[in-house]
């Protein structure tokens, strides 16, 4: 039965460029999911954007001398276009600094004013005197209270992952002028987040347990365990969104206020272009909401967000918030500071044409459940030992052979024997066990398991060696290589969330949409075959090509060059 799904993956900063730390703990799982709901039937939006008014923007801004304006106008696009080029189906990208941004959050806000969940707070706040502004907590560097890390910021700990105050910093600096700040007095409003403990704890602790993954559910009981504290929604900013109130000059919406309302505005302008309700796909409480996030943002969508939505009213809450931890790069933390990084658009130009085969390898070593590790050696070894020589292997064997022996028309199958059928039954439990685990938000175990229908088909051809009984055996050959077609077909099918680019070219040969049989997931587990008999198929083509050693050689040295 079909059901409707709003999937959100985390806004971008528009500070630089995507690299494939953001790709394996975001964008890759929530475009996984979101294009198997969309096989299996269902209704779904999946929204992204970028976030526009973060003070990593303002920095940035600040070092290049331009204005925040200039900054995202620059890298909105070259992220847009990224995703675009390497296939992240995104229903909807969208931009904070939109007109229609800044009036849904500032609509938010006024509502949540009128619902008395804000309180007005006189607080000490740092000030750089020296560039004569107040220090956003990102505009702060000390030493974490909780680890040491020495390089903190002022709301969150990059080593440790832990959030914390400004104040809570053990000598803190501004980032801007690296002077000592002073203190000075400065009002904002606080969302009242105390009030929406006893809330939070049944929904997460007892609700959820045992349905959220353990890395979410822990960091969030932590917080809860804490005591949940008022928490400021505004800045002393010139950049972002004003607040919409009197005698507020000179101070925008924070941007974890702000930025996580981009969900719901981009889902609005994506209704308005497309002529659609965008109320379905946040205020229908049959509609699950699903966030797609990395750890340092699991406190901001399960605690925050959800205590906003609940203090608006109006809004459902998440289903679930499969956060991913973070993806290290040679043995090293990634770092775009020090360009310790592997970016997608330079990834795109240097592989043109293997946007799925870095999809596979950051799937396949997703950091799903710890801090995980990309090495070009496993990206070169993945692509060479699995990608072609058993997936690209199997199909091609598959449609060479149909080739040679029937001049690429499908033949007629003949009686199945014990090992057709147990072939074919091995291939439909692996669609089953996909399908529970990309419920289950397992994207490693359910690509695995896609990669070992290959091996199944590879096996199969194999033991059965058609090109031996050929002469001896005709009629058994056309069996096999009908049943081979078969897998093929399913691999086209089940491919198309893990390797969106690898499963047009695989439906593309099978001449997909010719036969009887709908190819559509419903059809994969109900019929037996979903070819048909005497349908002339196309020419064989190449799905992968081997990665040589001096092309690996080439990215770590360009990783080394500046380190």
């Amino acid at each position: 039965m079909s059901k409707t799904y709003t999937i959100t993956a985390a806004l971008p900063y528009t500070n630089g460029p995507i690299h494939i730390g953001h790709l394996a703990g975001v964008y890759i799982p929530a475009d996984i999911f979101a294009r198997f709901l969309r096989l299996t039937g269902n209704d779904v939006i999946y929204i992204c954007g970028s976030d526009e008014h973060g003070v990593p923007i303002t920095i940035k801004a600040k070092k290049e001398k331009k204005t925040p304006q200039e900054i995202v106008d620059r890298y909105h696009q070259n992220i847009k276009d990224s995703f675009n080029e390497f296939g992240i189906s995104f229903d909807n990208y969208s931009r904070t600094s939109s007109k229609l941004h800044h009036e849904t959050a500032s609509d938010f806000f006024l509502k949540l004013m009128e619902n008395n969940s804000f309180e007005e707070i006189i607080s000490e706040q740092f000030y750089d005197e020296k560039e004569k502004q107040f220090l956003p907590d990102r505009f702060i560097i000390g030493t974490c209270p909780k680890c040491g890390f020495e390089e903190s910021y002022g709301d969150q700990c990059e080593s440790c992952g832990s959030s914390h105050n400004s104040n809570d910093l053990i000598d803190p600096k501004s980032s801007i002028s690296a002077n000592k700040p002073s203190l000075k007095s400065t009002k904002h409003w606080y969302l009242k987040l105390d009030n929406f403990q006893d809330f939070l704890e049944k929904w997460i602790l007892k609700e959820n347990k045992g349905l959220w993954k353990s890395n979410v559910y822990g960091q969030c009981k932590s917080w809860l365990d804490d005591g949940l504290k008022p928490r400021a929604v505004t800045r002393d900013l010139d950049w972002g969104v004003p607040v919409p109130i009197k005698n507020a000059d000179g101070k925008v919406l924070y941007v974890w206020f702000d930025a996580p309302i981009g969900y719901i505005s981009s889902t609005k302008e994506w209704a308005k272009e497309n002529n659609k309700d965008w109320k379905k796909y946040w205020k229908d409480d049959k509609t699950q909401l699903i966030h797609f996030i990395g750890k340092d943002n699991i406190v901001f969508h399960c605690i925050i967000f959800p205590s906003m939505l609940k203090a608006h009213g109006d809004f459902i809450i998440p289903k679930n918030v499969p956060a991913n931890e973070f993806l290290n790069l040679e043995g090293s933390k990634i770092s775009t500071s020090k360009n310790w990084a592997v970016w997608l658009p330079e990834y795109l130009k240097d592989f043109p044409d293997k946007q799925d085969v870095l999809r596979y390898v950051l799937t396949i070593n997703a950091p799903e459940n710890k801090d995980n590790d990309f090495t070009w050696k496993d990206f070169q070894n993945r692509n060479n030992g699995e990608l072609v020589a058993i997936l690209g292997n199997f199909i091609n064997r598959v449609v060479v052979l149909t080739k040679k022996y029937y001049q690429s028309s499908i033949p007629t199958k003949n009686k199945l024997i014990d090992i057709d059928k147990l072939t074919l039954e091995s291939v439909k439990n692996s669609v089953t066990n996909i399908e529970a685990l990309l419920n289950k938000f397992k994207f490693r175990d359910a690509c695995a398991e896609f990669m070992n229908i290959a091996r199944i088909g590879n096996k199969y051809l194999a033991d059965e060696e058609p090109w031996k009984i050929i002469k001896d055996n005709p009629e058994r050959v056309k069996t096999i290589i009908f049943i081979s077609l078969h897998i093929s077909s399913v691999l086209a099918i089940v491919s198309e969330p893990f390797l969106p680019f690898t499963a047009k070219k695989i439906k593309k040969m099978l001449v997909y949409g010719s036969h009887k049989v709908e190819w559509s997931w419903e059809n994969l587990k109900n019929f037996n075959f979903l070819i048909s008999e005497n349908i002339k198929i196309n020419e064989p083509e190449l799905l992968f090509s081997r990665i040589e050693d001096l092309e690996i050689k080439n990215q770590i040295d360009k990783l080394n060059k500046d380190n």
